[in-house]
């Protein structure tokens, strides 16, 4: 977008077109520190997740003072729970706010709407009280669960009956070896699957290359999955050319039908950033 940092793009379909909800903040400074303070979470719209992607609103953007979120939204990821659509975000109020902006307090909330367009009703309170990020969700016939990162990069992960909470810490360091971060989950051959950031390369041998881990049970025992590595930082282009990414981070499934399709990351060359859809060769169908 013209004037705008954009990042964390999760997409999604409904009927014959495809939503994509993302962060954007002013282009202004460096890469990406203006998130912390000026985020917010736009939709776009599309027939083909390749696009072109047409703006079409902010969904979550400042509000009243007295809320977790009133100043920041950031991370979003869109699912569809039941007859609802429900965005997992994180948000700030600068409460927390003391000498520089990297003291804000960010947690994990949501808006939830019947259709895709809104209205969005935003939850009151965030779902996790402590420092929370990078929100992935993952729906089971017995309620949801909710993966998260604290400021030191560990993972926790929690559940509940229902998406809206309480929610119970299940697990508070489920990849206690290194730091990780920007996480999606989904079950596949009775397996639970987590796609996310290798932050400094003790996972994959390369800083932030996205991996790919599993557990059996969805809880505990996560083991590195075959391959390990997910994708690296290299997009090759329809063209043949290969865009080298400075940063790409991020990633999201674009699941349709039950089968994935698309691997959305967020991408940095330098000068620009941007989702980017990567479509799959062989779509995975997990159902």
């Amino acid at each position: 977008m013209e004037g705008y940092w954009v990042w964390c793009g999760s997409a999604i379909k409904v009927g014959s077109t495809y939503h994509l909800f993302a962060s954007r903040w002013p282009k202004t400074g460096k890469f990406p520190e203006g998130y912390r303070t000026n985020s917010e979470i736009v939709r776009a719209s599309s027939k083909s997740p390749s696009g072109p992607w047409k703006f079409e609103e902010v969904v979550i953007g400042e509000r009243e003072s007295k809320f977790w979120d009133s100043n920041m939204a950031h991370n979003p990821t869109i699912h569809k729970i039941g007859h609802e659509y429900v965005l997992f975000y994180i948000g700030s109020d600068f409460s927390t706010l003391q000498n520089n902006s990297k003291a804000l307090l960010r947690r994990v909330g949501y808006a939830k709407s019947k259709s895709i367009t809104g209205p969005w009703k935003r939850s009151d309170e965030p779902l996790i009280a402590t420092e929370s990020n990078n929100p992935a969700l993952l729906v089971e016939k017995e309620g949801v669960k909710l993966m998260y990162r604290d400021s030191k990069l560990k993972v926790h992960l929690a559940q509940s009956k229902n998406f809206q909470g309480p929610y119970k810490l299940l697990n508070d360091n489920c990849w206690p070896d290194a730091p990780l971060e920007d996480f999606y989950l989904f079950s596949f051959n009775n397996q639970t699957h987590l796609i996310c950031e290798d932050n400094v390369g003790q996972v994959s041998g390369h800083v932030r290359w996205g991996i790919h881990l599993t557990s059996k049970d969805g809880v505990s025992a996560w083991e590195k999955g075959d391959p390990v590595i997910a994708y690296n930082h290299d997009i090759e282009l329809t063209n043949g050319e290969i865009l080298h990414c400075n940063r790409r981070e991020r990633p999201q499934l674009l699941i349709e039908n039950n089968r994935i399709t698309y691997l959305i990351t967020s991408v940095f060359d330098g000068k620009n950033s941007w989702s980017q859809p990567v479509k799959l060769k062989n779509p995975l169908k997990i159902k």
